[in-house]
């Protein structure tokens, strides 16, 4: 044990549950606030990408007219300039409103005190490691945070709006008015901020894999093409839309994860024999 004082299964169990008792409470907290502002929240956040003048949006039209300016031949963007674009959200169930102001606040919640439960989970499993694994940990915690915000904001900004924006606008007949539900609209908006945070983890996975020897550095070098194929296949399952640069979007990101974790495992056994040999044999080389 890292700690030099034994504590007692109850004392452990004690500890477990001030644990869970402030981290019930901070996300108590957090989600009667969200339940406040989350009137504001909607009109201004959560249903922004229902609008033209979403940021993502706009940052497309001024990247479009860029390109266009410098040559008619770079005019391959779908028209993100159309200022009439706007989706239109509408209820059917009595309840519905109700319940999702109440699980969207839970969820905003969740999402904020994130560092806050990681600090937590961190204090209870602390004394028992040791001084250089705390080390480790601690980076580990810091980073899989830093990286799930970065997957909830990529979700937000670039993958939710780029879905929303070809399902809304696919029309399989023109006798059919669109329209979305308010629990369709949460359930998708939902689930891909939280996926795509829960994808930008990988790296964090990878490591952990590594460390327990499961997972080495030439697995990513022999399933390199496998991995482009199936992140092509999740990507055009994310943004089911038919121009490459909609699925670039989804894609470079994924792609970019998968060398960024191959970057944070360990080499097999073998690869730093044959990497020790190498620099032995440089050496030699140079003295010689």
């Amino acid at each position: 044990m890292g700690n030099q004082v034994e504590m007692s299964f109850w004392d452990h169990l004690e500890e477990l549950r001030w644990t869970l008792f402030r981290s019930i409470l901070a996300l108590l907290v957090f989600a009667i606030g969200g339940f406040i502002v989350m009137p504001w929240l909607f009109d201004h956040v959560i249903l922004a990408p229902c609008s033209s003048d979403f940021i993502f949006y706009r940052w497309l039209c001024n990247l479009n007219q860029w390109l266009c300016n410098i040559s008619p031949y770079f005019d391959v963007l779908p028209d993100f300039c159309n200022d009439g674009y706007h989706v239109e959200i509408f209820n059917i169930k009595l309840a519905s409103q109700f319940f999702i102001h109440m699980t969207t606040s839970f969820w905003l919640a969740l999402v904020l005190t994130f560092p806050y439960l990681m600090w937590e989970v961190w204090k209870f499993i602390s004394p028992a490691l040791y001084e250089n694994e705390k080390k480790n940990v601690r980076l580990v915690f810091f980073f899989g945070t830093i990286m799930f915000f970065i997957g909830c904001a990529v979700g937000y900004l670039m993958v939710f709006p780029m879905t929303l924006r070809f399902l809304a606008t696919y029309q399989l007949s023109s006798a059919i008015i669109e329209q979305v539900s308010l629990d369709s609209y949460m359930d998708n908006f939902l689930m891909l901020v939280f996926i795509m945070g829960v994808v930008f983890e990988m790296p964090i996975l990878s490591w952990l894999l590594s460390q327990i020897g499961i997972l080495n550095r030439s697995f990513f070098q022999k399933y390199r093409r496998h991995a482009v194929v199936g992140l092509l296949v999740l990507a055009a399952f994310i943004t089911p839309s038919g121009d490459p640069f909609t699925l670039g979007v989804v894609f470079f990101p994924l792609y970019g994860l998968y060398e960024l974790s191959a970057l944070f495992v360990k080499k097999a056994p073998k690869e730093e024999e044959d990497e020790d040999e190498d620099q032995s044999t440089d050496t030699e080389t140079a003295k010689a």
